[in-house]
């Protein structure tokens, strides 16, 4: 699966943007799809993650209550909503993927990168 995530742009604190991960290949609805991030000077961290049927979805704390993560089979997405944007969500956002044989959600182990997608929240 080849994954390119996009949406990423300029944002005030307090606001909100919506990332997608677009997928191509077969079989979407067999991976679970995560989303990472990685600020400059910082190493890449993981955010959130759905399991194959979007039921199961995993948070990182700091970020719950602010992103939710939501899936579309049909259409080969996945998408990332980000409300209350901090400053220090300022990030490279990647989204990637991972085969899997149950519906959960992953935190670590994925093998599919895409390239990444810049947030910039500004105070």
């Amino acid at each position: 699966v080849q994954l390119q995530a996009s949406g990423g742009g300029l944002v005030q604190a307090g606001g909100s943007l919506r990332l997608s991960c677009a997928a191509s290949g077969r079989d979407f609805s067999s991976y679970a799809v995560g989303w990472f991030r990685q600020a400059p000077g910082k190493e890449r961290e993981f955010v959130t993650s759905i399991s194959m049927s979007g039921s199961n979805k995993y948070y990182v704390d700091f970020v719950k209550g602010r992103f939710a993560i939501s899936r579309d089979n049909a259409k080969n997405r996945v998408h990332l909503q980000m409300t209350r944007l901090k400053v220090e969500d300022t990030a490279d956002y990647f989204c990637a993927a991972r085969r899997e044989l149950v519906d959960y959600a992953p935190e670590s182990g994925f093998n599919y990168w895409g390239q990444g997608t810049l947030v910039t929240v500004s105070s």
